[in-house]
C-alpha cells in the first residue's frame, strides 16, 4: 500500500527579521579558478568562527565553474556588521580592486519583505539579472542597505567608497 509522504513546514516566529542571502562566484577566465579556489578555505574558516547572527551556511554548486553558498542570518544588522569586518571587508576590497578573472554576485531576501542584489564582473547574467533591467550600482544603488530600501546608515565603515571604486584608485 502506498505511504503518504510527510508534509512539513517551518515556524519562523522566532526569526522575525530573518535574512537569506545567496552568493556566487563564477570563473570568467582561467585565472578565475585560482581566485575561486583560493576563497574556499577562507570562507570555511570564517563560517567555522561562527559569526554572531549566522544561523546556517550551505555550499551550492551551480556548475563546474560557478560555486556559491546560501546563508541564513538572524537579521540584516548581523549580516551587515560581519560583512564590514575582517576578514570579509579585506576580501571585498581586494575583489573590487581586481576581480582575478572571476565574477561575484549576491541576492538578499528579507522575511519582512524586500530584496536587494549586486553583480560584479558577471559576464553573463545570473539570477534576477536574467529578467530584470540591470543598472549601474551608483548612488543609493551602491549600498546594500539602500538597495533594500532600509533606513539609516551602515552599521560600520564600507570596504571601498563609491568614489574610490569608480575613480579606479
Amino acid at each position: 500500500m502506498p505511504q503518504r509522504p510527510a508534509r512539513e513546514t517551518v515556524d519562523l516566529s522566532q526569526y522575525p527579521n530573518l535574512v537569506v542571502i545567496y552568493l556566487g562566484m563564477r570563473v570568467n577566465v582561467m585565472t578565475g579558478f585560482k581566485t575561486l579556489l583560493g576563497m574556499g578555505p577562507k570562507i570555511s574558516a570564517a563560517v567555522e568562527a561562527k559569526p554572531d547572527g549566522l544561523l546556517l551556511h550551505e555550499n551550492v554548486l551551480y556548475s563546474l565553474r560557478h560555486f556559491g553558498m546560501r546563508q541564513y542570518w538572524r537579521d540584516f544588522e548581523s549580516l551587515e556588521v560581519w560583512s564590514r569586518s575582517e576578514p570579509h571587508i579585506r576580501w571585498w576590497q581586494n575583489f573590487l580592486r581586481n576581480s582575478g578573472g572571476a565574477g561575484f554576485w549576491h541576492e538578499t531576501y528579507f522575511l519582512r519583505g524586500g530584496i536587494e542584489a549586486v553583480y560584479v564582473d558577471m559576464q553573463s547574467p545570473t539570477g534576477m539579472a536574467r529578467f530584470a533591467p540591470r543598472v549601474t550600482a551608483r548612488g543609493a544603488m551602491f549600498s546594500a542597505r539602500k538597495r533594500a530600501g532600509m533606513a539609516g546608515e551602515a552599521q560600520t565603515t564600507a570596504g571601498i567608497s563609491e568614489e574610490e571604486f569608480y575613480s579606479g584608485r
